[in-house]
């Protein structure tokens, strides 16, 4: 869905309300609380246009809970109309490099920027990986170190003031962006054993010396590794190349210096789980629904929990 198709479809907040209850409870609502599937509904006149009309009381005994469709959701204790969290889902789901949170606050009219700056972490936490197959076929891996510029320090010492993001992609397929606690061989052979199937046709990265040790630590096969010396300045060597991993890396490094232009390293996996999650389903027709489906099966975010050290 684009954004008109939003405004046509999902253009109140009864279309809104049955299209996450379709979504959620595909198969008959259920209680949020206890799972049961015998609930009742509550129908209420709402005095402010930020009360939920729209209520339902679990009929198990020993539960007898009310709730809402946004109960247990990222929309949990939201006074943002539906239609307004719609709109920003279509927007942060389409917008390839991103949008800040003061563009949405404009585009949206919300109240204060850090309503529309939880709200976007609200739906990034929605977009984080829940992905299981392992990368099969040609996979490229990099490493990239985020910070700025910083002067009077070695390379080595500038590496250690970094925060370092692991990029592991299918050619042709999907991208995985960690976050990562450094590039040791231990840390780069866990990320492969985690998201690299066995049988890969090949691995192909630049010559950082941790990477046959990294193979070889996690079970693959060394015969299968091939490298591209960048220090020499060769970016293809037939086809042994890293430039599709570095094209995801370029268009993370764009969305924080044109939209975001600074991302804490406290809440960087969130911003690396949204470009993931787009680019890994930027051809599927059916994106919108399905992250309204995932934001209907994430525990709320509470702006305490996000800011809290």
């Amino acid at each position: 869905m684009n954004l008109i198709d939003i405004a046509r479809e999902l253009g109140t907040e009864e279309e809104c309300f049955a299209f996450l209850e379709k979504q959620r409870w595909p198969d008959g609502v259920r209680c949020a609380v206890c799972g049961c599937n015998r609930i009742s509904r509550i129908e209420r006149k709402s005095k402010t246009k930020n009360v939920r009309k729209n209520l339902y009381q679990c009929l198990e005994p020993t539960c007898k809970q009310q709730f809402s469709v946004t109960s247990g959701t990222i929309f949990n204790d939201s006074r943002i109309p539906l239609t307004k969290w719609f709109t920003a889902i279509t927007l942060i789901m389409d917008a390839k490099k991103g949008i800040s949170a003061l563009q949405l606050q404009r585009h949206l009219g919300l109240g204060s920027y850090q309503t529309a700056w939880h709200m976007c972490h609200r739906i990034r936490k929605a977009m984080e990986s829940k992905d299981s197959a392992n990368l099969t076929g040609i996979v490229e891996m990099d490493e990239s170190y985020l910070g700025g510029k910083i002067r009077g320090k070695t390379q080595r010492e500038v590496k250690k003031l970094k925060q370092v993001v692991v990029g592991i992609k299918q050619r042709g397929g999907n991208v995985r962006l960690i976050h990562a606690p450094d590039a040791k061989i231990e840390t780069l052979a866990g990320y492969l054993k985690q998201h690299v199937s066995a049988d890969v046709t090949a691995i192909m990265t630049d010559e950082l010396p941790a990477y046959p040790k990294a193979l070889r630590l996690s079970g693959h096969d060394e015969e299968k590794h091939y490298t591209v010396n960048h220090s020499a300045e060769i970016w293809v060597d037939g086809n042994v190349t890293t430039n599709s991993i570095e094209s995801a890396f370029s268009l993370f490094k764009r969305g924080i210096v044109g939209s975001f232009h600074h991302v804490s390293a406290k809440h960087l996996h969130r911003y690396l789980s949204e470009f993931n999650h787009r680019f890994n389903r930027r051809k599927m027709p059916a994106r919108f629904t399905d992250l309204v489906t995932r934001s209907g099966q994430t525990s709320p975010l509470p702006y305490r929990e996000l800011v809290g050290r």
